[in-house]
């Protein structure tokens, strides 16, 4: 069973910065970051594998990056140059049998919110 707690969520104006974190049991598996507006479908934002390759959604590249602590057991989110249209909910995911953006991934944390004002 792999336990997943984002943290890191908040308010901030447009043209700011949030890092989100997500505490893992372990990066043996495909590691991700997705986000949600109620109404809306699940939406994958980047993911990272084992093998330390990232993949951004056009939506957040050159703005976003995926990275990680091994020593740590903790996976972050860096947002930066933040829109009103990054306003969510961010989720954390694992799974260890696939890596894409696609939501069906195994393991789920609770979520962090983001807000983002204009």
């Amino acid at each position: 069973q792999v336990q997943l707690m984002e943290s890191g969520g908040g308010s901030v104006e447009a043209g700011g910065s949030l890092t989100l974190t997500c505490t893992t049991s372990g990066f043996e598996y495909c590691m991700a970051w997705f986000r949600q507006v109620p109404g809306q479908e699940r939406e994958g934002i980047a993911t990272l594998n084992p093998a330390g390759t990232t993949t951004l959604d056009n939506s957040v590249a050159g703005r976003f990056t995926i990275s990680k602590d091994n020593a740590k057991k903790t996976l972050y989110l860096q947002m930066n140059s933040l829109k009103p249209e990054d306003t969510a909910m961010y989720y954390c995911a694992a799974d260890t049998a696939r890596c894409w953006l696609r939501p069906d991934f195994k393991y789920w944390g609770q979520g962090t919110q983001v807000n983002v004002s204009s």
